[in-house]
């Protein structure tokens, strides 16, 4: 074998190994790439996280003072809703700007999960007929990511009140219907309806177009609440959960208190994607790396070795 052929097949053999590492390399920046998407949607999903606020919630035994320290960091903060069976249970903000808690949280920070917020023509009292709150539709239980499951006459039935804090009382929630509807629909998305016949007329057309209700009593002279949020059955879709404000506050039937209840373990294993997002970014980063990691060392280390073999041939 001549000289020059020798400096050839190593050069080629350099130049494998060159291109092999760097695909190598290539492979192991998607991989980190990838990690890095998955950690920052964690963060968006952790920001939007009910347990998040769960040391601002007016209770009896606090006597709101962690609300009112809520209400410090963030003066738009004024009430608290809470959808039993689900993870809905969030501070009430409202805005003069409509848009402005799309993208701020109820502590007045920037973030794409938002808040709930309660709209801009609506009065905190809850005095007016008709109240529309808002929150993003999310994954992982989050916001009002649970009130499309609500389109299940099932799960409907099973989860029929909550409570709804405002002016420092708690009051009771009895949802009656589930509706779905156009993001553009004036006829449903309007508020300040005054007068008798046509508060019962925004009534009956709520009942009317409602996927399915509940037997309640509600007349025109109650006050009702609409949970809006966006649906994932259509564009421009809204899925929309309706109730009834009242002063009766029914028990919450997925509380028992019990020791190894399943509510209890089922709340266990939610606080398991907490946990890990609380875990230091650099951890959590070599725990999802690190098997990558070894296993391109391998291909590396296999590569190089069928290259030695062909060398000593």
């Amino acid at each position: 074998m001549s000289v020059a052929t020798g400096i050839g097949r190593k050069t080629i053999w350099l130049i494998n190994g060159i291109i092999d590492l760097a695909v190598l390399i290539i492979i192991l920046l998607l991989v980190v790439t990838g990690c890095y998407a998955v950690w920052d949607s964690k963060q968006v999903y952790k920001a939007a996280d009910a347990a998040r606020y769960e040391i601002y919630k007016p209770t009896v035994h606090n006597e709101g003072k962690s609300f009112l320290e809520l209400q410090n960091i963030n003066p738009e903060v004024f009430g608290w809703i809470t959808v039993y069976g689900t993870h809905i249970d969030y501070p009430i903000v409202q805005s003069p700007n409509l848009m402005k808690y799309v993208n701020t949280n109820a502590e007045g920070q920037y973030s794409l999960s938002g808040a709930i917020f309660l709209d801009s023509n609506s009065e905190k009292d809850f005095s007016d007929f008709n109240n529309i709150i808002y929150g993003h539709h999310m994954e992982k239980q989050t916001m009002f990511g649970e009130i499309g499951n609500f389109s299940d006459n099932g799960y409907f039935d099973a989860r029929r009140y909550g409570t709804l804090y405002y002016d420092g009382q708690e009051h009771g929630l009895e949802f009656f219907a589930f509706v779905h509807a156009d993001a553009y629909d004036s006829g449903i998305f309007r508020t300040k309806i005054t007068g008798q016949e046509n508060r019962e007329d925004y009534l009956n057309m709520l009942i009317e177009r409602a996927t399915h209700t509940g037997e309640i009593q509600i007349t025109a002279n109650d006050r009702i609440v609409l949970l809006s949020t966006c649906s994932a059955s259509s564009t421009n879709g809204r899925d929309i959960l309706v109730g009834k404000i009242t002063d009766e506050i029914q028990d919450d039937p997925f509380i028992t208190g019990e020791p190894g209840n399943k509510n209890n373990i089922l709340k266990a294993v939610d606080k398991i994607p907490e946990l890990w997002a609380q875990t230091p970014f650099w951890i959590r980063t070599a725990v999802l790396v690190t098997p990558l990691v070894l296993l391109l060392l391998i291909l590396f280390l296999i590569i190089n070795n069928k290259n030695r073999k062909k060398k000593s041939l």
